[in-house]
């Protein structure tokens, strides 16, 4: 009959004393390690798809812990926390951690609408155009070599052969081949140049472009087989969402006191 009290007592002290425990993950020389980190880091592992959550994790996640407590810990009894190298990087990193969390509060309440992606895209879909052309060139010094070039070519010469002697080294071994593209790819001056070109034409006059003087040939044309609006959706929303976050930051930087 005198035991039940003491019985009850024990298991009382246990029930009270089991939550505090839980929520430590070790004590590392009197220092609590909280479980709810692992959780974070557990969290973070499984949302990045490296590998799912497990016992094997979690075991491996406590281990790494604590070891870095004990370096911590080393460090601390080192002194390193008066070093002025550590003091600039622990102030960079509470910069960094305080400006993620109003950045991703920022994008959370401003997000990226479908239609700012569509228009977006309708833009890039307007100047890459509807066509490819597979295009030659030949890159030479001054605008009378290049006339030159053209001259040879209307006597006969093949463009493949002359465009081994072009400036462009990276295409002259290939008969200046520059592939299939878009005229969005190129310089306004040089893509106005061959899209009004037929296939298997070339320019009649030299094409200046700061590299010096081309001479182009169109080996081909075909429609564009452009992404779609699906398939580049998650690079215009980040691009748009960039777009925003630097406009957020100049007006800040508008409105504050710079001296």
């Amino acid at each position: 009959m005198n035991l039940k009290p003491a019985r009850l007592l024990i298991a009382l002290i246990a029930a009270v004393a089991a939550p505090a425990f839980a929520q430590n993950l070790a004590v590392v020389n009197g220092k609590a390690i909280p479980s709810s980190r692992v959780d974070a880091v557990v969290k973070q592992v499984v949302a990045q798809g490296q590998q799912p959550d497990s016992p094997q994790l979690r075991e491996a996640i406590k281990k790494e812990m604590i070891g870095r407590e004990v370096l911590m810990q080393e460090a601390e009894k080192q002194g390193y926390a008066k070093n002025a190298d550590v003091k600039a990087q622990l102030e960079n990193a509470r910069q960094a951690i305080f400006i993620n969390a109003l950045v991703g509060e920022y994008v959370k309440k401003n997000p990226v609408k479908d239609a700012d992606i569509k228009a977006e895209y309708d833009k890039f879909v307007a100047q890459t155009g509807n066509k490819e052309y597979h295009v030659r060139h030949i890159l030479v010094e001054t605008e009378a070599e290049a006339n030159a070039v053209i001259a040879k070519l209307k006597g006969g010469a093949k463009f493949e052969e002359l465009a081994k002697t072009s400036k462009d080294t990276g295409s002259a071994a290939n008969g200046g081949d520059l592939d299939w593209a878009t005229p969005s790819s190129f310089p306004k001056v040089f893509s106005d140049a061959f899209v009004a070109l037929q296939k298997g034409q070339v320019t009649e006059k030299a094409v200046q472009t700061p590299n010096g003087f081309h001479v182009i040939k169109v080996d081909d044309v075909r429609e564009a087989k452009l992404p779609t609006l699906d398939e580049v959706k998650p690079q215009i929303a980040d691009a748009l969402t960039q777009k925003k976050l630097q406009a957020y930051q100049e007006e800040l930087v508008k409105k504050a006191k710079v001296q």
